[in-house]
């Protein structure tokens, strides 16, 4: 069975409803592992200082952003705290004509569904009033780090 890539709450109104996403598609993409030549040794990437030649740890490695003259140092606790949190419950906050979302406009592909089989009813209840009326759920949500417009 597939394992959910988001686990929540779906609500809209007074209804909430267990609900857990699901990839759609899969990657094909093949992905390599660099090896020195006639072994089967992996080779890794290490973090080395520019100036002096040094290998440094991984905590001391700040992110900078190039203003052409002096560098702006972000530390990860800034980071932190601008990164939107991960989402825990979908709010549906408009429905739109099915037909007026074009396909193009969409990133990845991904199934929503129940959390449990006790919720496959009041879920099939929904999908089938979205259906019938022809409309998609509009929602933000955040998952991975970046918020997301659904449709």
């Amino acid at each position: 069975m597939a394992r959910p890539v988001w686990t929540g709450v779906v609500s809209f109104g007074l209804v909430s409803l267990p609900s857990a996403l699901y990839t759609a598609t899969d990657s094909h993409t093949i992905r390599f592992h660099q090896l020195q030549r006639g072994t089967a040794d992996r080779i890794r990437n290490k973090r080395i200082n520019e100036r002096t030649g040094d290998e440094v740890d991984l905590g001391e490695i700040v992110k900078g952003y190039d203003t052409g003259e002096q560098y702006v140092i972000v530390e990860p606790a800034e980071l932190d705290d601008i990164a939107p949190g991960r989402s825990k419950a979908i709010e549906i906050t408009g429905f739109v004509d099915l037909d007026a979302v074009d396909p193009i406009f969409f990133d990845k592909t991904y199934y929503l569904g129940p959390r449990g089989e006790q919720y496959s009813k009041i879920y099939g209840l929904l999908e089938r009033a979205l259906t019938e009326s022809n409309k998609a759920g509009i929602v933000t949500f955040v998952m991975r780090g970046r918020e997301y417009l659904v449709a």
